[in-house]
């Protein structure tokens, strides 16, 4: 196609193909498999899937390589293939377009997450998608398409790497909920305003949700900016039949929504998943016909809002936050929730805790993987029959974004104010080793999403009324094997939101001197772990089986000095007393664990301070 697509916009409406995806789908290709590694294995099936199209008069074709980048394809292990997939399905693409269509180079979203909500850093993020777009654009295509997009911020970057490598004209879409808002709560306002500002030649919206739901939001759109937009919904919602998603809006009724989305000023209309040459074929007796809307557009203009509030001063949130806070040396004991419905003995050991003056009870949330009681529940047990502070672990193994944000707000209503937030064991280590995790995002995910609440505001930036009053914190490792990722680690949860960090169990006091010794620029509190060994076996257990903690030498031989259970577990709590004897004035707490769920170990190993 030697016509310039922008130029072409001008006058014209410019109709895409549908899903390729779902095309490969139901060809009988289920999703264990790398759909962008199809066009290797089986290129006949993608130039079927392009012919087709072509056929029912898409003015587009997309490649197949959606997911062609680095961070999609090491999941299956094909990584090193970025260059050999999307250079051949360009050749594929162009093979069947002869010069009559133009050729769209599809970029999808990476796996893993931006900063702070995962791990990849703004220039790794850039570095991916430059590797796959050098070889689209060197290969010959005549524009980029950034579709599905969930989070601004990525689509951003992908769209100055796109820029940077040549001026070729770019298309930027987000995907909206049902809501009208992205995944990360981004209104269509706030995605006309931040893609109108951007490189982005072309704007829009496309699949999540079919043609109904998208109406009212290109409207919006259309509205904000001067840009031409673009709008490719889904076939509507996919039912499960026979255990295959079938996509049920018919052709007709895509047709007639794409006459609707012309009306209402959208330059570029086609179709998402679902959608495939039938869909196609009859949107283009519709758009054919049609030339783009003139009605006189007023360009709204966006107010931006600021709705983060200060939060609530953190020695307000709790008596532990306070306490930790001004210079009291809290002690926090850790009770593990019960495998079964009973409750009666960890009842029974909190209230002996709380006698004894301990300032919380530390819940671990599923430690091991193992299958327990929720540990939000027994929270709100803690707070209604003890009347004591839970200090609640919060993982992020276990719900979906979605899930951790309505946990999140559910768990400051019962009163929860102390948590500790981490990644959480894999599956395999537990009951249940066949389990799927989720891991939407990590700890410092967590820690972002808690100080995003803590000033009033969701992940897009929304208010949620009044905002949370969370005390909050995370785990590190000052026996860590690589400490300068250790160390790497905790300042990105610092910077995310963290107020104070509690230790693996500690048995190795030399190690946690260097660490602090490291981390004295950060003034944060350290609440340090202490665990009183039982055995020797359990000593064994902690240093050559658990990664994150380290025996020392002296105290393992020490261990196996001993001759009896009585004496074992006398050793134990005796180098426990004196681990806390060396760190109380290097540290600013306590958690103390409780082997066998008995109150009496962290009672004895606390007699050394005089609660």
């Amino acid at each position: 196609m030697q016509k310039d697509i922008l130029k072409y916009l001008e006058d014209n409406v410019v109709l895409f193909d549908g899903g390729i995806g779902t095309e490969i789908y139901d060809k009988g290709f289920f999703i264990n498999k790398s759909y962008d590694a199809v066009t290797l294995d089986s290129p006949e099936i993608i130039t079927e899937i392009h012919r087709n199209y072509i056929a029912a008069g898409a003015d587009v074709i997309e490649t197949n390589t959606f997911g062609a980048n680095r961070d999609k394809l090491e999941k299956y292990g094909m990584e090193d293939k970025v260059e050999e997939i999307n250079r051949k399905a360009v050749e594929l693409a162009r093979k069947e377009a002869k010069g009559e269509v133009w050729i769209a180079g599809s970029v999808g979203p990476l796996r893993n997450r931006l900063e702070p909500l995962g791990e990849l850093s703004k220039a790794a993020v850039f570095d991916i998608f430059t590797e796959q777009l050098k070889v689209l654009i060197n290969s010959g295509i005549d524009l980029i398409i950034f579709e599905t997009f969930t989070d601004l911020n990525e689509l951003q970057i992908a769209i100055k790497s796109a820029k940077e490598i040549a001026d070729i004209p770019v298309i930027a879409q987000m995907t909206i909920n049902q809501d009208g808002k992205t995944f990360f709560g981004h209104t269509v306002e706030i995605i006309a305003e931040t893609l109108d500002s951007s490189a982005a030649d072309i704007l829009g919206l496309n699949c999540t949700i079919g043609p109904r739901r998208m109406l009212p939001a290109i409207k919006k759109i259309v509205q904000l900016t001067d840009k031409p937009v673009s709008v490719m919904p889904n076939a509507g919602f996919p039912q499960k039949i026979e255990g295959r998603n079938i996509y049920l809006s018919s052709p007709e009724y895509m047709a007639e929504y794409a006459r609707r989305f012309v009306k209402a000023g959208a330059r570029v209309i086609g179709g998402c998943c679902g959608t495939n040459p039938d869909h196609i074929r009859e949107m283009s007796r519709f758009v054919k016909s049609l030339k783009p809307s003139r009605q006189k557009i007023h360009i709204k203009s966006v107010e931006k809002q600021d709705n983060r509030v200060e939060p609530v001063p953190a020695k307000k949130r709790s008596k532990f936050a306070r306490k930790l806070l001004s210079g009291g040396f809290p002690v926090s004991v850790e009770l593990v929730p019960p495998s079964g419905v009973v409750v009666d003995d960890v009842l029974k050991a909190a209230r002996k805790l709380a006698e004894h003056n301990i300032d919380t009870l530390n819940i671990p949330d599923g430690p091991r993987a193992l299958t327990r009681m929720g540990a939000v529940y027994l929270a709100k047990l803690f707070i209604d029959e003890v009347g004591i502070e839970p200090l609640l672990h919060y993982t992020a193994r276990d719900k979906n974004l979605l899930g951790i944000l309505s946990d999140f707000l559910g768990i400051q209503a019962i009163g929860v104010r102390n948590m500790l937030l981490i990644t959480g064991d894999p599956p395999k280590m537990g009951d249940y080793p066949d389990a799927t995790a989720v891991f939407d995002i990590d700890s410092i995910g967590l820690l972002s999403i808690l100080d995003n609440m803590n000033h009033g505001v969701d992940l897009g930036s929304n208010s949620i009324g009044k905002p949370t009053q969370y005390f909050f914190g995370a785990g590190v490792n000052p026996a860590a094997i690589n400490m300068e990722e250790e160390l790497t680690r905790f300042e990105k949860k610092i910077k995310a939101g963290a107020e104070f960090a509690i230790t693996q169990p500690i048995f190795d006091t030399e190690a946690i001197d260097n660490f602090l010794e490291k981390i004295e620029h950060l003034n944060i509190p350290i609440v340090a772990g202490i665990w009183p060994l039982v055995s020797v076996k359990n000593a064994e257990f902690m240093n050559n089986e658990l990664p994150e903690v380290r025996v020392s030498k002296e105290i393992m031989d020490r261990m196996k000095s001993t001759h009896s259970k009585k004496e074992a577990r006398k050793t134990g709590i005796k180098i426990a007393q004196e681990t806390i004897a060396e760190l109380k004035d290097k540290v600013d707490g306590l958690q103390i664990s409780m082997p066998f769920g008995n109150p009496d170990y962290p009672l004895k190993v606390l007699e050394v301070l005089d609660l």
